[in-house]
């Protein structure tokens, strides 16, 4: 096998769904191989083991949604418009996977981390990496939104990481009951935690 065969691609995307779907635990080396269509040898021709592939499987993840996450948070959107149009791709996201899985999956990265955080180093660190990138473009926002008079003085990074964990919070209990209706009202509770002013006008 060449290094230009798509194995490598087909062992990422399978992984993320299998493991998001399920659970790191829940998922095998070989389940993963079957899935994919691939042997074993090309497994670890590519990884050398399962959370090697894991940490590979979400960064790519990251890689190819990053590119909405830019239109999304691009400065020439309104501050709180852009936070609008963020929890619209949250719930389109677990829509989409809802219809193929009839379940709400909740957020991919923190599920592994959760699951991994004590046990595995390698996936702690990536998930963390993967959180702050989203604190980041969350922070970037909170910013512009309170330079620009949208919303109350406070410490910005200190409230994107509140509402970073509110959203993987409200995720979690999505997926338990899994009632997507439980991110209807996303933006609002975004909104009182940053401290939106009542008679400011969202766009």
């Amino acid at each position: 096998m060449g290094r230009t065969s798509d194995a490598r691609e087909k062992l990422l995307s399978v992984a993320f769904d299998l493991i998001h779907l399920n659970s790191y635990g829940a998922v095998s080396v070989d389940q993963i191989c079957k899935r994919a269509k691939v042997n074993k040898g090309s497994f670890y021709y590519f990884f050398k083991t399962k959370t090697d592939l894991v940490v590979a499987a979400y960064e790519e993840h990251w890689r190819l949604k990053e590119p909405d996450y830019e239109r999304i948070f691009s400065v020439e959107n309104p501050p709180l418009k852009r936070l609008e149009l963020w929890c619209d791709y949250i719930r389109d996201v677990q829509k989409q996977r809802h219809k193929k899985y009839e379940q709400v999956c909740g957020c991919p990265y923190t599920s592994v981390g959760g699951e991994l955080a004590t046990q595995d180093k390698k996936v702690r660190l990536k998930t963390r990496d993967l959180i702050e990138r989203h604190v980041k473009y969350l922070t970037n926002t909170i910013v512009d939104a309170i330079m620009t008079g949208m919303a109350e003085a406070g410490d910005p990074e200190i409230k994107a990481r509140l509402v970073h964990a509110f959203v993987v919070g409200l995720l979690l209990r999505a997926k338990i009951y899994n009632d997507l209706k439980i991110l209807n009202h996303l933006e609002d509770a975004i909104f009182a935690l940053i401290g939106v002013k009542v008679t400011n006008n969202r766009s």
